[in-house]
């Protein structure tokens, strides 16, 4: 059961993704004249890729921490 809602919810976040891409392209294109110079598709790249290199190392440090019990509280049983 948990491994069926666990497919469901990949599937309904792909076609989110797939149904918001298809209307921003629809919009992109029906905007008319826009044009992005090779320094601005450089300049998106490089935010895309150091944006997505942050937050995956970011959640790396998180299940790292997590897995070797950084996160654990030192509690003493009173």
């Amino acid at each position: 059961m948990k491994q069926t809602l666990s497919w469901a919810a990949v599937v309904i976040a792909v076609a989110v993704v797939l149904v918001i891409g298809a209307v921003i392209a629809v919009l992109w294109t029906n905007l008319g004249e826009s044009e992005i110079s090779g320094a601005g598709w450089l300049a998106m790249a490089l935010g895309v890729t150091v944006t997505l290199a942050l937050g995956v190392g970011l959640m790396g440090l998180v299940f790292f921490s997590n897995r070797r019990g950084y996160d654990e509280v030192g509690r003493k049983d009173i």
